[in-house]
């Protein structure tokens, strides 16, 4: 008799996938090398979790470090704060509750980071790393450089900084959108993925910059009456490629936003992850002023070879694993 399992042995990503795979993380190697820009290994368990109320993460029972990274941020930057300079970081992270065609729960990021350097010129050296990986695969590309705030007011018809939650809900209903009771943060989020994110269409980068100051996460704030957060994100067409920040050095800043994090999960009945004490130590001691950014590999891999499902560029997808 058939196994149930038949055939679910197989991997989900062919011989082709895998080879470009193999090729792509080498690239990625040599044009950090190229930079003399340190690759670090730092733990994939940790006794602290991330507390970003939109990221769940994984714990492993009975284990003295029981989270599970979601990205290695909080200990490169403890490397930052060390003195190590320009680092980076290709390796496995993990998120609870994330699959479908362009998410799974276990994937490949790369974060690297630029001591002295601004932000938005970190997003041009993403785009240098796409294109020196992609092997003319993105010749001609153009490159966009728009505020969030532009693209609201654009699409959308309505300033991100400056309307309420009735005003957000009214515009996703024109469109067909309806949802339960959001609040500010999250309609924008909505607007952003149904409506602004599938305009980026055709082979051009979008590099979405200042952002609102609710969606911060580890960012800097800038002053003045229109305060904006200093993160940017990476379009290829409408992919969401990367995620970056100027990043914060304010100790009591940071502690402020984890708390509140955790509070927002409370009040959802969600549990939450400690707060890593140790980033705010390293952060106390001084943390070089610095940018930073993650990218998703596998996305970066299904982009190059014109793949549309994440399964097919990971040997054995979460269903097989």
């Amino acid at each position: 008799m058939a196994s149930s399992t038949s055939g679910q042995w197989r991997p989900t990503a062919s011989r082709f996938a895998l080879e470009a795979r193999a090729r792509m993380l080498g690239d990625i190697r040599q044009f950090f090398s190229d930079r003399d820009i340190l690759e670090v290994e730092t733990p994939t368990l940790s006794a602290a979790g991330n507390s970003d109320p939109n990221i769940n993460v994984m714990a492993v029972d009975g284990c003295p470090t029981p989270y599970l990274r979601t990205s290695p941020e909080y200990a490169l930057k403890r490397l930052l704060a060390a003195g190590v300079g320009d680092i980076y970081e290709l390796g496995r992270v993990y998120r609870a509750s994330e699959s479908g065609p362009m998410h799974n729960p276990e994937f490949t990021l790369l974060e690297w980071y630029r001591v002295g350097w601004q932000y938005l010129s970190l997003a041009a050296e993403v785009i240098e790393l796409l294109e020196h990986c992609g092997h003319g695969h993105f010749r001609g590309w153009p490159r966009q450089f728009r505020t969030y705030r532009e693209l609201f007011l654009e699409v959308i018809g309505v300033d991100p900084l400056h309307c309420d939650e009735s005003e957000l809900a009214l515009c996703a209903a024109d469109r067909g959108i309806h949802s339960e009771a959001l609040n500010h943060q999250q309609w924008l989020d909505l607007l952003m993925a149904e409506v602004i994110q599938p305009q980026f269409e055709g082979e051009i980068f979008t590099i979405v910059h200042e952002f609102p100051p609710e969606q911060a996460a580890l960012a800097r704030i800038t002053c003045g009456p229109d305060p904006v957060a200093q993160r940017f994100e990476i379009f290829a067409g409408p992919v969401e490629l990367a995620n970056g920040y100027q990043e914060l050095d304010d100790a009591v800043e940071q502690e402020r936003r984890f708390e509140r994090e955790s509070s927002l999960r409370s009040l959802r009945g969600e549990d939450s992850a400690p707060i890593d004490r140790r980033l705010i130590a390293a952060l106390e001691s001084g943390l070089p002023e610095c940018t930073g950014v993650a990218v998703g590999v596998d996305r970066m891999l299904m982009l190059l070879l014109g793949v549309d499902h994440i399964q097919m560029v990971l040997s054995f997808a979460s269903d097989r694993a």
